[in-house]
Formats: C-alpha cells, structure tokens, sequence
C-alpha cells in the first residue's frame, strides 16, 4: 500500500513509530479507564486490522482511538460529512426519477452484505447500515410509481429492520423501535405480507427489552394472525410461531409457548434459507437454540440440554451475536440447575463475545449473571 492509499489511522501509527500491538495495549488500558471490558487480545487485533485497512469503521473506539494517539477525529479519518449549506433560495427544479431493476438489485445486495457483516462484526456496522436506510429513503421519495418503486420499499423495509435489529442490539431501544416503523410503512408501501409481518413481530423485541412482555405478546400477535399464517412461506410461520412462544415465556405462559414452539418445528422446511426470504435463516438449530431460550426463561431443567445441543450445532456460530445470547441462555439454565461454576464459565465466554460485538443488549444480561 503506497502513501495515498493509506488510511490516517495506519499513517498516524507509523508516525508515531508505534506497532500494531504497542497500541492496542494502550487501546486496552485506555478502555478500561472507561469502566469498559476490553474484548480479547485475538478479538481486538483482527478489529484493529480491519480498522486500519479501512474496511470497518471504529465506530465504538473513537474516543480511545483519540485518546492513544492524541489527535482529533479528523486527523485520523473520522470526518463527519457536514450537511449541505441552506440555499437562499427554494430551488426551482423538481428531481424525480423512475427506478430500474438494476437500482433495486444494487440495494439488495447491499442489505445482504450488511447482514452478512453485522454476523461477523455485530455493532461496528450501525453507522453504514442507518445511512444505506436514509439512502434508499431519499430515493423512494423522489420515485415515480410503478412496479421497480414497490420493489425498492419492500428492500427498504428489508433494510430499516436489519438497522433497527442492530440497534436494539446495541441498546437503542427508542431508535430501534423507530426504524421498524420505518420498516413497516415501507413494507406495507411495498405490499408483502410476508415482509410486514416479519418487521411487526421483529419490532415486538423492543417492548420485550424495555420490559413491556405483555405488550411484546400484543404486538407479535397482531402480526402473527391465522389471516397471516395463510399468505406466508412455511419458513416464516415457523419464525412467528417461535418468536411468539419466546414473548409468551417472558410473561411465564409455559403451556402456550411450548405448544407454540412444536407448531414451529412442525412447519419448518429443510434447510436453512428460502429465496424470497433473504432477510431470514432459520434450521432445525436455530429452533434449538430458541427452544432452549424459552426454556430457560421459564427455569425450565431440560433447557441445557437444548441448549447444549445447539451450541454444538454446526450453525451454532455462524454469528457472534447468536453465539452470545447462546452462551447467556445457557449460562441461565445451568444457573438455575444449581451449576455455579458452569454457569459462570458461560457468562464470562459470553462476556467476551459481547465486548467484540458491541452487544449492549447481552452484556446487560450477563451483568445479572455474574452479581
């Protein structure tokens, strides 16, 4: 890589004389000052990696990024783009545009590489994925009708609810709820059934995490009606069925939620994806993991055994955000059989987890694990 290709964050090193590890120690001491986990030694070095080579944005690590070097964001390459200056005048000049099918596919697959990234990075993408949402909004506003604008709001939908997952996860409740309206409106704009009633329940998430279980059941069942169930892929009725079971386990229906997760399992097709549902994969694993998820809640004994079969799931860690709440569930369901040591033993492996995916949402349930 010659001088004009790299990026501020490896020049600002190599001035200072300084290698990669030299300053991920600093970057260590400089978090935990913050009353922050640092994440593991292997964790940190591929992040600073991919950081310097200017794939993933720092976005978490700003401020002992700053702190390190002692710089200011723009010297080294956190420059926020300001907003366009206010014109005197209102512009006389209407921009509309028909969208293609090629646009829409470009927005397609770039939500499918965000998704792929979030399972690989977790939080580091919110800031790419929040402007891709703004991006297709702005496009579908100065859209002319027709066939390719309705496919672009279905992709908008597709898009603002992976940004809204992301953020609930990061611990954002009130934007993460605002992003699934967002979602909603697109994808009722983009008449899919199938896509609405992903988003709705997705969305019931944010009521269960600001500790509104009761309305999380409300919610997911609006979405989740027999009128539904018959407009969409078996694969989808398997998704509600769970998600539903995994709300009603959070008000204590232990009956109902397990009927409903043997209605899951009894819909779900082979494999692991359908193509018309890019935004879900769901196998016999996943609904493991999930089954084991419910039981746990309910303080359910047969939950580590469920549990302990989908960690050993060859699907099992295709994701670290996955792999966490795993590890928690389990961490949970050992607790409650009475195994302190085993329990703890998965909290702190979760712990890890966590802290390299910047999920604020498991890190606040393993902090109730390890008082």
């Amino acid at each position: 890589m010659d001088d004009a290709e790299m990026t501020a964050l490896k020049r600002a090193r190599l001035t200072r004389g300084a290698s990669q590890s030299e300053i991920r120690a600093k970057l260590r001491e400089a978090r935990r000052r913050r009353g922050k986990m640092p994440p593991k030694e292997d964790s940190l070095k591929r992040m600073y990696t991919e950081w310097e080579k200017g794939r993933v944005l720092p976005v978490d690590w700003r401020d002992e990024l700053c702190e390190v070097f002692e710089a200011p964001p723009a010297a080294l390459g956190f420059v926020e783009v300001p907003p366009p200056p206010l014109l005197l005048e209102p512009s006389s000049v209407l921009e509309v545009a028909r969208l293609d099918p090629e646009v829409v596919e470009l927005l397609e697959v770039q939500t499918d590489h965000y998704r792929h990234m979030d399972r690989k990075v977790g939080a580091a993408i919110i800031p790419q994925t929040v402007a891709h949402v703004e991006h297709m909004q702005n496009l579908l506003r100065t859209a002319l009708p027709g066939k390719h604008t309705t496919s672009a709001a279905v992709a908008l939908a597709e898009g603002a609810a992976l940004a809204g997952w992301q953020t609930l996860d990061a611990g954002d409740i009130a934007k993460a709820w605002n992003l699934h309206d967002v979602a909603k409106l697109a994808a009722a704009q983009g008449e899919s059934p199938a896509v609405l009633a992903h988003v709705t329940a997705q969305q019931a998430y944010a009521l269960l995490d600001a500790g509104r279980a009761s309305d999380a059941v409300e919610l997911v069942q609006y979405a989740h009606t027999p009128d539904v169930v018959r407009r969409i892929p078996p694969r989808l009725r398997a998704w509600l069925a769970a998600a539903e079971a995994e709300f009603l386990a959070a008000t204590g229906e232990h009956y109902q939620a397990l009927k409903l997760l043997d209605q899951a399992a009894n819909v779900l097709p082979d494999g692991d994806t359908d193509p018309d549902l890019p935004y879900l994969m769901l196998n016999g694993t996943h609904l493991a993991r999930w089954r084991g998820h419910c039981l746990a809640r309910l303080g359910a004994d047969e939950a580590v055994n469920d549990l302990t079969a989908a960690l050993e799931g060859s699907q099992a860690l295709t994701s670290k955000r996955a792999e966490t709440g795993l590890r928690v569930d389990l961490a949970l369901a050992l607790r409650s059989r009475g195994d302190a040591e085993g329990s703890r033993r998965q909290a702190m492996r979760a712990a890890e987890l966590a802290g390299s995916a910047g999920s604020a949402r498991q890190r606040a349930r393993i902090a109730k694990l390890l008082i």
